[in-house]
């Protein structure tokens, strides 16, 4: 059954409704046949990397980068997974205060590096929350989901 992967760095209340609507997306019914795998970003693992066929990546922007919890994860498993992963489809948001351009920016630059393939556009929010926002991250986590259906 193909994974789908979501490592993510929840720790504010907005993370948190972004992370819980890709999940939501990632298992509605209308998604068949693909197991979803959710780990902090903190203990995600090469292995947990290796026995997935796609990735949704959920951060907060801080200090103008990802969150040292998604960098360390990348730190983890950049060389265990690079030549065993190229081609696999991806997905992630972020959530920032005012700016999160330095984090897409370094997540775009290691996941090109691992040859991996942006599946869906990425969600990227400042700010407080919109209804759109989460309905976003909702269909980012079934895009991605989908396309790892069997068959699709």
């Amino acid at each position: 059954m193909p994974t789908l992967l979501i490592v993510h760095h929840t720790p504010s209340p907005n993370c948190r409704a972004l992370f819980e609507a890709v999940v939501s997306g990632a298992t509605t019914p209308e998604i068949e046949g693909v197991r979803v795998v959710r780990r902090a970003a903190l203990s995600a693992t090469a292995t947990d990397v290796l026995e997935a066929d796609g990735y949704l990546l959920g951060t907060p922007a801080n200090l103008g980068y990802m969150s040292g919890a998604l960098k360390h994860f990348f730190d983890q498993i950049y060389y265990p997974c690079l030549d065993e992963t190229r081609g696999r489809p991806f997905g992630y948001y972020v959530h920032g205060g005012n700016d999160v351009t330095g984090a897409v920016r370094a997540i775009e630059a290691v996941t090109t590096g691992l040859g991996w393939r942006r599946a869906a556009d990425a969600v990227t929010v400042t700010g407080e929350l919109a209804k759109a926002d989460t309905e976003a991250c909702w269909e980012l986590g079934a895009t991605v989901a989908a396309g790892l259906m069997p068959g699709a």
